[in-house]
């Protein structure tokens, strides 16, 4: 199903940018999780539209509902929905969209695809479907940190052509990305960031950037060999984040300058384990996590939707002048952050699922 993801931990959602409601529906969460809204709807407020000057001005608390699969705040391991409503839409600000496809967004290939479209905030091609992805991996999240103590940070690393310096890996927190309005750890990127995003909003224009994670304390092990890379399952995760341009893993395309002599990790020893005295591969090899951090880098577009004025034509090939309504982020990466945290959630959760259960069955030598 094309609006699934996943195999053990197993989610769906549904909903369109100005339905009645979004939201998602997860199957194969472990029984006996304590899990309440409130564990859920921090992330959604970090991800929810109308949070700060720079967002969209579209105004949604986006509360989210438990519908099943908890009793008095404990998981059941059957199916859990969660639901969120749409309030603030206004189907009216794309009636002269309706015949017009709009550049680089999925109104022409939505229609050519399934001969009908949903023509007002881009039905399912909308950002505001990724409320479910936000929901599902705040819960995934919550099992990976208490079965495995992992945790998962992203922040934004540059916008247009401004660059973050580089965060300290082992010790960057949530709190200390949120503390800045586009979510970049660098005060001097943030003010150049902010400014360059304010200028572009103000002239109805915007920006592409990326987006940097770090996935800590994955035990080695994670991954499946050849088409289920731990690697490649993520990059399918990014990339069907809206707006998604490029996925790195590790040293990524910079790693492609490098000789093997400079691009190698040589092992350690780190405790009780094995351990790489770099990390170029990323945290993963030949498609398995081998316990280092897993970093991450995605690069999203220019949002599509913007009111300047643009030269294209209607459905009907004759030439048109598009100057598009609505309320729309000039830049995506401050909101994608969350995102970028929930699928990383959902992909690592999967994969240890299938190693849990690949050891339950392993014959003892």
């Amino acid at each position: 199903m094309s609006s699934s993801f996943g195999t053990l931990f197993r989610i769906s959602t549904f909903g369109e940018s100005h339905c009645k409601a979004v939201g998602v529906v997860i199957d194969g969460c472990p029984p006996g999780l304590g899990l309440i809204e409130k564990d859920i709807q921090v992330q959604l407020d970090r991800r929810r539209p109308g949070q700060s000057a720079l967002t969209t001005d579209r105004q949604e608390a986006d509360q989210v509902i438990i519908l099943s699969g908890t009793e008095n705040g404990v998981t059941l391991g059957t199916p859990i929905a969660l639901q969120v409503a749409n309030k603030d839409h206004r189907p009216k600000d794309y009636t002269n969209m309706q015949d017009i496809p709009r550049p680089s967004h999925a109104d022409y290939t939505y229609q050519m695809k399934y001969g009908i479209r949903a023509s007002s905030g881009g039905g399912r091609s909308s950002a505001r479907e990724t409320i479910g992805t936000v929901a599902s991996g705040a819960v995934a999240a919550k099992v990976l940190k208490e079965k495995y103590n992992i945790d998962i940070v992203a922040w934004v690393s540059s916008v247009g052509e401004i660059e973050a310096e580089t965060v300290a890996f082992d010790t960057i927190t949530r709190s200390e990305i949120d503390k800045s309005i586009v979510r970049c750890p660098d005060r001097t990127a943030t003010e150049k960031m902010t400014a360059l995003v304010t200028e572009l909003k103000d002239l109805g224009d915007s920006i592409g950037g990326t987006v940097s994670c770090i996935i800590r304390n994955v035990p080695p092990g994670l991954g499946e060999p050849t088409y289920e890379k731990l690697e490649a399952k993520l990059a399918q995760a990014m990339l069907a984040i809206p707006a998604t341009k490029g996925f790195e893993v590790g040293s990524g395309f910079a790693g492609t300058r490098l000789r093997g002599s400079q691009h190698n990790d040589p092992f350690i020893r780190k405790g009780d384990r094995l351990g790489t005295e770099t990390n170029n591969s990323g945290g993963i090899q030949g498609g398995i996590s081998n316990g280092e951090y897993i970093t991450l880098r995605i690069g999203f577009k220019p949002p599509a939707t913007i009111s300047l004025p643009q030269d294209t034509v209607d459905f009907s090939g004759k030439s048109a002048v598009l100057e598009a309504k609505g309320r729309h982020d000039p830049c995506v990466v401050p909101r994608a952050v969350p995102i970028v945290e929930g699928m990383a959630a959902l992909v690592i959760l999967d994969m240890a699922l299938r190693q849990e259960a690949r050891k339950a069955f392993q014959f003892k030598k």
